[in-house]
């Protein structure tokens, strides 16, 4: 025969696990900033397949990651972006001063590939081709979001010490509100990027996980 259930008991456990889930999202809001979604946009920068192929260890976890928070900016109303680095064939945008421009010339790279299908990039959603690594270095970027009304940004992308980092500096120059998310970024070099997440992109933007990054897009 089954002992009698505590009613009481069971009830005071689903308070208590209602109150807990309440206070890790009040703990969240109070860490973090609120955004307005018509205000906001998601700019996903150099997920593309060339690079991708370069890190076959970790892509299928760094575009999972990335398409839970694309998709949770779309059901949200946050407008996402998608920017890759891309070439010319003969790379005529590439300087002989340049020499990460060169490095990506010996690779022949960026010419012909395409933003990872993996996302689910949506025809609405703006593509911007950048020929360095920036995404505001001789882009239309700045004057988009301008346009739309947009000051306030949640920035991923690969890699962290490349398009992240330069991207990031300008946008904060440019006044923008900042967002990163950790899990949605990458760099070969892990010490140097957890060191950047701790240091310049801290005092720059508001540093989220992933599962943080959901919570303000709920």
């Amino acid at each position: 025969m089954s002992p009698p259930v505590d009613c009481g008991s069971v009830d005071s456990a689903s308070h208590r696990q209602d109150t807990e889930g309440a206070a890790d999202a009040d703990s969240v809001a109070t860490r973090i900033p609120a955004i307005v979604p018509a205000q906001t946009a998601l700019v996903v920068m150099h997920y593309q397949t060339d690079i991708l192929q370069l890190f076959p260890s970790v892509a299928p976890a760094l575009l999972s990651n990335t398409r839970k928070l694309c998709d949770a900016a779309r059901a949200r109303g946050v407008s996402v972006y998608f920017a890759k680095i891309h070439f010319s064939p003969g790379y005529p945008e590439i300087s002989p001063l340049n020499r990460n421009g060169q490095g990506i010339r010996q690779l022949g790279l960026f010419v012909d590939d395409q933003i990872s299908p993996e996302l689910g990039r949506q025809a609405s959603e703006p593509l911007i081709m950048a020929h360095r690594a920036s995404v505001f270095f001789g882009t239309d970027l700045q004057v988009r979001l301008s346009a739309q009304g947009i000051d306030t940004l949640l920035m991923v992308g690969i890699a962290s010490t490349g398009v992240v980092l330069s991207s990031v500096a300008y946008a904060s120059d440019a006044d923008f509100r900042l967002y990163t998310v950790k899990d949605c970024c990458y760099d070969p070099d892990p010490v140097v990027h957890d060191h950047l997440f701790s240091t310049a992109f801290d005092s720059r933007t508001t540093v989220l996980s992933l599962a943080d990054a959901l919570s303000l897009l709920a």
